[in-house]
């Protein structure tokens, strides 16, 4: 693990070199990044012009969601995007072996080769977004609910990227992969709002098959006291079970892969 995160690391620091030549890039992510914010602050104006709350969220909940969604969002656009978008290209050219010949696992070379630094402008933001939906709600965060919200955090983008290394590793049997990778971005979408305002159906979905509820909602509930003993539980143990079910899904892969030498 140490050793994972020292090459997250390196690669992150020559990502950054790169990406600083290119300066102009941050301008266009933060007019975008604010765009999007802009957008989403004015839908929520607009709801509540009508109502004092939602399905029981006030605005300053419904604040902290869209925080967390920016935030994940950035996390997704930052860190793994880019390497799943480099594994995908990579198959489907068959350069894999230059990633696969590294004296490293190779599930952990292909998911920390890329990082898109201007993309950490929606990280901040999304800090930033939560710091004002805790003002607003009246700043009562304990020391237990923010270690909670750290560790429901972590485990939702550990959740994100098992189903995007399960989605890109589709790769190895077919090549229009792009198109899952994108309704995928869509169905993010409707983690804007708390999951549990949908029908029973989609709120499955959802939580189980694109766990958008453990990623953005249930972060959320642990900010605002509504997390349960149970949900956190719950969403431990799926994490648990994603990381192993993607090992696999990323260990059949390979041995489906045919490199552009075979």
């Amino acid at each position: 693990m140490i050793r994972a995160f020292k090459l997250f690391g390196l690669f992150a620091r020559i990502s950054t070199l790169n990406e600083m030549q290119y300066r102009a890039n941050f301008f266009i992510q933060l007019l975008q990044s604010l765009i999007s914010l802009g957008t989403g602050l004015a839908v929520l104006a607009v709801v509540f012009s009508y109502t004092s709350s939602l399905h029981g969220w006030s605005s300053g909940e419904l604040l902290a969601v869209m925080g967390v969604h920016i935030l994940m969002g950035g996390i997704m656009r930052t860190v793994i995007q880019p390497n799943m978008g480099r594994l995908m290209e990579d198959v489907q050219e068959g350069s894999l072996d230059y990633a696969l010949t590294k004296p490293e696992d190779s599930q952990v070379m292909v998911s920390v080769r890329q990082f898109a630094i201007w993309a950490v402008v929606d990280i901040l933001m999304g800090f930033i977004v939560l710091g004002w939906a805790l003002v607003d709600i009246g700043n009562q965060t304990t020391l237990s609910s923010a270690l909670l919200f750290i560790f429901a955090l972590f485990l939702g983008a550990i959740m994100i990227y098992c189903v995007f290394l399960m989605f890109t590793t589709l790769a190895f049997w077919f090549v229009r992969v792009w198109e899952i990778m994108e309704m995928f971005q869509s169905l993010y979408q409707a983690g804007r709002w708390p999951v549990g305002m949908y029908p029973d159906w989609l709120r499955a979905g959802l939580t189980y098959l694109i766990p958008v509820a453990f990623a953005v909602t249930v972060p959320a509930e642990a900010l605002t006291g509504r997390l349960t003993p149970q949900t956190i539980l719950i969403a431990t143990g799926f994490t648990v079970v994603l990381m192993w079910v993607s090992r696999a899904v990323w260990k059949y892969g390979l041995r489906h892969y045919t490199s552009a030498s075979s």
